[in-house]
């Protein structure tokens, strides 16, 4: 008998046999309360009805229609909807699987499109696990180690993680951006530089939110030197941080934007926008793919997009958001071991660190197990795993934030 890979290894000991809203159903029967959304996957909360009926419907008519082949409808329909949807003059898609394939497509769109080879990265990014998605990672080692040689042509300059540093955020801004500049004196020249690939939210890297000054001083720079701004949404982006789009919060204009994961509600779709003028400078057949754009995904993402405006549900995020850190910084105020809580509408972390303010993963693992055993999923994250993360589906009432919160008490209390 086959069996799973012994590397794949469980954040909770839970075998789920259904999902319904925000809660989770094992085998055994009991009911959990999933603030882990599938990795920030399930926007529109598990099954939800309206999502379910557009699958069933689309899987009867056409389950996969290649579109280098023919086209279909719902990979149409889905375009002309997100155009009301995405930023301004980005108009243009181009439709992959995975959150990596679409970093990927993004980076050689951006090469193709300048003639430059180098991008530069931020430090604690998380962009993927394929070649050069994982080049381009600097989150944790875990996911680069044993891969050398990584591709050539990253920079990395440091994103203003203000309590990393010890610092204000103003101060760790500036800094982030003097360094950029001293890496494109002393390593990347401008004229060599296709890109710069951010995250409006460091999201395996800590959920530490980018600000105004440093989104605008990015696109400063990139406007200055004929840089590409490259916004990666895959974990902001679908109202996740209680805007559209993370990068809304900043008033920033990406030149790319990438997205996936709440896109469609747990099927695997993502994609990158751009102008037509700069998607039109893809070499050609440098953008395909056997399942990118599959017609029962596209149908998922169109019942999503219709869900999440019809139930309002970016607002909900901003909404819920705002009373679920009220009641994460009420809870840290009385534990010295949460340093900080941090983030943006429901995307939100609590860094544990020891007496001395180091990173304290072992406290983290220990609570983040204690909530899965009184019926709470959450997941670590951060370079050192000391960052326990809430990331609800955006359908989360208030009723169900604060059972969230009852239930990380009782966790914290039990370690």
């Amino acid at each position: 008998m086959a069996e799973l890979s012994p590397i794949l290894k469980q954040a909770t000991p839970v075998l789920a046999e259904r999902g319904e809203g925000v809660y989770l159903y094992g085998e055994d029967g009991r009911r959990y309360l999933d603030f882990t959304a599938g990795i920030g996957v399930t926007s529109t909360g598990h099954c939800h009805p309206k999502v379910v009926r557009a699958v069933q419907e689309q899987a009867a008519k056409l389950i996969h229609g290649q579109y280098t082949t023919v086209m279909h409808r719902p990979l149409l329909t889905l375009s002309e909807r997100l155009g009301a949807v995405l930023p301004e003059g980005l108009d243009t898609m181009f439709y992959v699987n995975s959150g990596s394939e679409a970093v990927e497509a993004a980076l050689r769109l951006a090469r193709h499109s300048t003639g430059r080879a180098n991008v530069v990265v931020f430090h604690g990014s998380f962009h993927g696990r394929t070649i050069g998605a994982a080049s381009m990672t600097t989150s944790a080692t875990k996911f680069r180690a044993g891969f050398a040689p990584l591709m050539a042509g990253v920079t990395v300059a440091p994103f203003p993680t203000a309590y990393r540093y010890g610092w204000s955020e103003q101060e760790a801004t500036r800094f982030a951006l003097r360094e950029l500049d001293y890496v494109l004196a002393t390593i990347s020249s401008p004229a060599e530089t296709a890109a710069f690939f951010v995250e409006p939210v460091l999201g395996e890297g800590g959920y530490v939110p980018a600000n105004t000054e440093f989104l605008q001083g990015l696109r400063e720079r990139a406007d200055r030197h004929g840089i590409l701004l490259v916004i990666d949404e895959v974990q902001t982006g679908f109202g996740r941080t209680g805007k559209f789009w993370g990068h809304q919060h900043f008033g920033v204009r990406p030149d790319v934007l990438i997205t996936a994961k709440g896109l469609a509600s747990g099927f695997p779709l993502s994609a990158i926008a751009a102008p037509r003028d700069l998607m039109a400078k893809a070499w050609p057949g440098s953008q395909g793919g056997t399942y990118g754009g599959n017609a029962v995904a596209c149908a998922a993402a169109l019942a999503t997009l219709d869900v999440v405006q019809s139930e309002g549900l970016v607002e909900n995020a901003d909404k819920m958001g705002a009373r679920l850190r009220e009641g994460l910084a009420k809870v840290a105020a009385d534990v010295p071991a949460i340093g900080d809580v941090r983030g943006l509408g429901l995307m939100l972390g609590n860094e544990f660190v020891d007496r001395d303010g180091e990173p304290d993963a072992a406290t983290a693992a220990r609570v983040q197990q204690a909530a899965a055993a009184a019926g709470l999923l959450l997941l670590t994250c951060g370079a050192a795993g000391n960052v326990v993360r809430m990331i609800p589906p955006l359908v989360v009432t208030a009723d169900q934030v604060d059972e969230g919160l009852a239930l990380w008490r009782e966790a914290i209390a039990a370690v």
